[in-house]
C-alpha cells in the first residue's frame, strides 16, 4: 500500500487517509460526522437528539501520583467530546490493568475517576476491569465518552466560514511542559530554581480544555458564536491549526506573536530542545467563532482565569496555512511528528536516576 507508520505517536494524515478512512464498516444515514482529521468527536442523530462520542486510551502514569494521574486520565477523555459543543453525560470504561497494581492503588485511581466524573456530570454506565499479563502503564485500557444535546446545539468544522476568527487558549506545549515539570522536578529546580519549578508543576492541572470549551459555547454556537473547536494534542498548535483548517475545507492565517504563552513554557521547551508550537499540548483549545462574538469569548474566558487571545482568521482554501512571524508571512505544513516523545524518553534515560536519588 506504500504507507509508512511514524516511529512513535499518532499515525500521519497519509496513513489515515489511505488505510483507515476508506474502511469504516457499515454506512449509516444517521451519522452526522464520522472520523476526520481535525475532528475530535463523532456525531450521530438518534431520534430528535444528537449524540457526540469520543474514544481514547485510559492514560495512567504512576509517576504523577495515582490520584493526579487519574484526574488527568478523565480530562484527556472528556476534553475531546466537549469540542462538539455538547455537555458530557456518560462514560463507558475498560481497565486492562498491569499485574503489579495493588488494591490500594486501584482504589485511589477509581475514587478520583468517580469524583471527577461526578463533578463534570458524567455517569459511568458500563465497563470492564481486570488485571492481565503484558498490560502496562501508561495505556491501561480505553474509554468512550458520550455527550447528548439538541440538533441545534452541536458544532463541527463544517460550520466554519471564511472570515471566522481564531482564538487560542493557554498557548503552546501545556502538556509537554506540565509533564516535564511533573516528571523531573529535581532537575527543573536545579536548573531554574525552586520558585520556577513550583510554578511549572502548576501547569499540570491546566492540561484540560473542558472548562475552556464549555465556557466558550455558553456564549453561543454556530451563527451566534462558536463554529468549531479543536483540542491541540499531538503536534501541538501547528498540528491543531492545520487539522481544523483541513476539516473546515478552508485556509487559516495566524499571527504567531499574538499567541499567549504560559510562564515556564519557553524555558523548559528550550532546555529539552523541542519546538513548543509543534509539541503535545492537551489543555490548549483552538476556538473558531464569529467575529461579533470574539471579544466576549476572550473576556469571559479571562473571568474564568483562562488566558486566551485572538490570533487570526479563516481564509480561502487556496491560501493554505499562513503563519505570520515578526511581520513576515510563510506557509506552514503539518509537523507530522511530535518532538515531545523522543525528548521525553531520552530525558527519562538521562535524568531518571537523578529523580530517584541515584548518583
Amino acid at each position: 500500500m506504500g504507507i509508512k507508520l511514524p516511529d512513535i505517536g499518532k499515525i500521519s494524515p497519509e496513513v489515515f487517509n489511505k488505510l483507515i478512512y476508506p474502511r469504516l464498516g457499515a454506512e449509516k444515514e444517521e451519522i452526522v460526522l464520522g472520523p476526520e482529521h481535525g475532528v475530535d468527536a463523532g456525531i450521530v442523530e438518534i431520534g430528535n437528539k444528537v449524540v457526540a462520542l469520543t474514544t481514547d486510551p485510559v492514560f495512567i502514569v504512576p509517576e504523577y501520583g495515582f490520584e493526579r494521574a487519574a484526574w488527568f486520565a478523565v480530562h484527556i477523555l472528556v476534553s475531546d467530546v466537549v469540542t462538539s459543543g455538547l455537555k458530557p453525560a456518560y462514560m463507558a470504561i475498560d481497565l486492562n490493568l498491569p499485574m503489579k497494581i495493588t488494591e490500594e492503588e486501584l482504589e485511589i485511581i477509581w475514587k478520583r475517576i468517580h469524583l471527577e466524573c461526578k463533578k463534570l456530570g458524567i455517569a459511568i454506565i458500563c465497563g470492564h476491569t481486570a488485571r492481565y499479563e503484558n498490560c502496562y502503564y501508561p495505556m491501561v485500557g480505553g474509554a468512550t465518552v458520550l455527550a447528548i444535546g439538541d440538533r441545534d446545539d452541536y458544532i463541527t468544522p463544517k460550520m466554519v466560514r471564511e472570515g471566522d476568527k481564531v482564538i487560542i487558549t493557554k498557548g503552546p506545549a501545556i502538556e509537554a511542559t506540565g509533564i516535564f515539570a511533573t516528571m523531573f522536578p529535581k532537575l527543573i529546580e536545579r536548573e531554574f530554581g525552586a520558585t520556577f519549578a513550583q510554578k511549572a508543576e502548576g501547569l499540570f492541572y491546566k492540561m484540560s480544555v473542558v472548562e475552556d470549551a464549555l465556557t466558550a459555547c455558553n456564549m453561543g454556537v454556530r451563527d451566534k458564536g462558536v463554529t468549531a473547536m479543536h483540542d491541540a494534542t499531538e503536534c501541538g498548535i501547528w498540528g491543531g491549526l492545520y487539522e481544523i483548517a483541513q476539516a473546515s475545507n478552508l485556509g487559516i492565517k495566524v499571527d504567531k506573536d499574538k499567541i499567549v504563552v504560559e510562564p515556564c513554557v519557553k524555558e523548559i521547551c528550550s532546555y529539552f530542545r523541542i519546538d513548543p508550537y509543534k509539541s503535545i499540548s492537551e489543555g490548549t483549545l483552538i476556538i473558531v467563532c464569529k467575529p461579533h462574538k470574539v471579544e466576549e469569548i476572550v473576556k469571559t474566558l479571562a473571568q474564568k482565569k483562562i488566558p486566551s487571545s485572538v490570533v487570526g482568521e479563516m481564509v480561502d482554501s487556496s491560501q493554505g496555512m499562513i503563519l505570520i512571524e515578526e511581520r513576515k508571512e510563510r506557509r506552514m505544513k503539518h509537523p507530522e511528528v511530535d518532538p515531545f516523545w523522543n525528548a521525553f524518553y531520552e530525558a527519562l534515560r538521562k535524568y531518571g536516576p537523578l529523580e530517584k536519588g541515584v548518583k
